[in-house]
């Protein structure tokens, strides 16, 4: 049986060989540069299983790797974790919306390597399973016959994209690149107000699309969105959208399906806001957020969220909910919720 092999990019020769006897001694096949020049090079030769990637280093540095591996489809979908001395939140995000992976802060232990590899190679090992749902479901836009083929051949080098808790997708007024397909977790769009307050649009869950109307409006995002709990997602390119549209009908039914769902969403909501009670609005949102199935399901959402949601004031939040537990409606843990008694919340009158 083949070995697990790994790619290990870093200047510092006391690191790099400290690492490369750690994943060694783990049973793994290890292949090392000292600069990402000679990295790029090992990497197109060899196909690693996964990259450990410095950020400083001479001749390219690690964003110049990431962004050179980016573009040849044998390369882009290798899982791809920074090793870094710079922890600062700015180097986290850049490297992340390029397609990094994961960070280990440096120094790191055994365990924190060990484990980070671990766990990036299962969610490659997820990633067959999810192209063949993200086949299924496009599938199901275009019917059967060579609509699939086509479609395989634009998805199969997609890559799963890991964004984190409170990380930002996009932001309103950038230009979208693609599409989103949630893949699992949740994301929601929101504006801000002039005074600075947030307005939350929409949450969407796993295998739901956001940036549609940007995407076949030709226009920039008037939203931002970002990831409310740790998020898988996968970008599908403009180019490729464009391409279904144009040669399958069936497609620009099913987009203009969905801008048609998010369009009544959101005049509901104005309505809600225009003349629905607090206790209604609440109501409202929770049957919302809990889908086709209300009693089957757990909400984890914040207050901020919620009262984003609902047009209402965190406070006014944290009062309804206490009463709507007072009267048997939900179950409250923390930040989970737990709807009792869908029928009631969705005759509530007032």
């Amino acid at each position: 049986m083949k070995k697990t092999s790994i790619l290990i990019i870093e200047d510092n020769d006391d690191i790099r060989e400290s690492t490369t006897e750690i994943l060694e001694l783990a049973n793994y096949t290890v292949f090392h540069a000292n600069n990402g020049k000679t990295g790029v090079e090992l990497a197109v030769k060899h196909l690693p299983d996964i990259i450990l990637c410095d950020i400083m280093m001479p001749e390219l540095d690690g964003y110049g790797v990431l962004f050179m591996l980016g573009k040849t489809p044998e390369t882009s979908t290798i899982p791809f974790i920074f090793l870094t001395a710079k922890a600062e939140r700015i180097d986290m995000r850049k490297g992340m919306e390029m397609g990094a992976d994961d960070y280990l802060t440096k120094p790191f232990d055994d365990v924190e390597l060990l484990n980070a590899i671990e766990s990036r190679l299962n969610k490659r090992d997820k990633q067959e399973a999810f192209y063949n749902k993200s086949l299924e479901k496009l599938d199901n836009l275009v019917g059967r016959g060579d609509g699939l083929a086509e479609l395989q051949k634009l998805v199969a080098d997609r890559k799963i994209r890991t964004v984190k808790k409170k990380q930002v997708i996009y932001y309103e007024g950038d230009n979208p690149s693609g599409l989103y397909l949630i893949l699992n977790g949740k994301v929601k769009t929101f504006k801000l107000s002039n005074d600075g307050r947030e307005l939350l649009t929409s949450i969407y869950g796993p295998d739901e699309y956001i940036g549609v109307n940007a995407l076949l409006s030709n226009d920039v995002y008037h939203e931002t969105s970002e990831a409310v709990e740790d998020t898988s997602i996968c970008m599908l390119p403009k180019e490729m959208i464009d391409q279904l549209v144009n040669h399958y009908p069936q497609v620009g039914r099913a987009f203009i399906k969905i801008l048609s769902n998010n369009l009544k969403e959101k005049e509901d909501q104005l309505l809600q806001l225009a003349y629905h009670s607090v206790r209604k609005r609440m109501a409202q949102v929770l049957l919302r957020l809990a889908g086709s199935d209300p009693e089957k399901g757990v909400l984890r959402i914040s207050r901020d969220d919620l009262a984003a949601m609902a047009g209402m004031a965190t406070e006014t939040v944290s009062r309804t909910l206490s009463d709507f537990k007072d009267e048997g409606l939900i179950e409250k843990k923390g930040s989970q919720i737990i709807i009792l008694n869908a029928t009631k919340l969705i005759n509530m009158k007032n």
